[in-house]
């Protein structure tokens, strides 16, 4: 089975302009995503893949792999799509570029739930965190899932999901990290099939893969990652590199 990572990486942000070129410890943001996915050891390849020629020949300069978009995308997912579509490779990991500080543990859970899957009922595979905090729950940028009895996802709302008519009923609320493991034929699907109305209303591609069927399974994790939004986190960022 061949595994690799793909972190797709546009220049531009509404939030933070540049974000992934900026300097954190002496080396762009970029850099050191693409290195920690390397170090992880996990992969059989990594690869950044971007719409910006500044991206593409840091990552290249500094002797990385990286692939240049040659479509506009409105997606991560399509953007990684076009990027694989010729290359020969069974499980796509989509990294976060902002996530510098990469934990090997909820990726590596993620590969086990395909290396254990000899049904192949799996078309994908994402990672979940239990929150309990209530501004958490309800905070429209966290993005919860609900999960089936075998943790497959029923679905993924920017809404409290269960909506909580007894609090007393014992439900968990999950937040849901953007880390994804495709197979690769549901990531090709997934670039071909067009938008439906609840990926379009909720603007969450992933109701993409549901609205068409997919199978999505989901790997509870304690691990939040620690992602660079914003100017301030950038700084939080640098203080735990020291």
């Amino acid at each position: 089975m061949r595994i690799i990572a793909v972190i797709p990486a546009r220049y531009a942000s509404t939030r933070f302009p540049a974000k992934l070129m900026q300097d954190l410890g002496g080396k762009t943001v970029i850099s050191r995503t693409y290195e920690a996915a390397v170090k992880t050891e996990l992969f059989d390849d990594v690869f950044v893949v971007t719409d910006s020629d500044i991206i593409f020949n840091e990552i290249t300069s500094n002797g990385g792999k990286a692939i240049m978009s040659v479509k506009e995308h409105e997606s991560g997912s399509d953007r990684i799509a076009e990027a694989v579509e010729n290359l020969d490779v069974d499980i796509v990991v989509n990294v976060q570029g902002d996530e510098p500080f990469i934990n090997k543990e909820p990726l590596a859970d993620l590969l086990e739930v395909f290396k254990s899957d000899a049904a192949r009922e799996i078309d994908l595979a994402s990672v979940m965190m239990h929150i309990t905090d209530w501004e958490d729950i309800e905070n429209p940028n966290n993005v919860k899932v609900i999960v089936d009895q075998k943790h497959f996802a029923l679905y993924f709302s920017r809404s409290i999901i269960p909506y909580p008519r007894d609090k007393e009923a014992g439900v968990r609320y999950f937040k849901h990290i953007g880390i994804y493991a495709f197979r690769k034929h549901a990531l090709m699907d997934f670039y071909k099939l067009p938008m439906q109305s609840l990926e379009a209303s909720e603007k969450l591609e992933q109701l993409r893969y549901l609205e068409y069927g997919k199978k999505i399974r989901m790997v509870e994790t304690s691990h939040a990652g620690i992602g660079i939004d914003t100017p301030e986190d950038l700084e939080k960022a640098k203080k735990i590199l020291g």
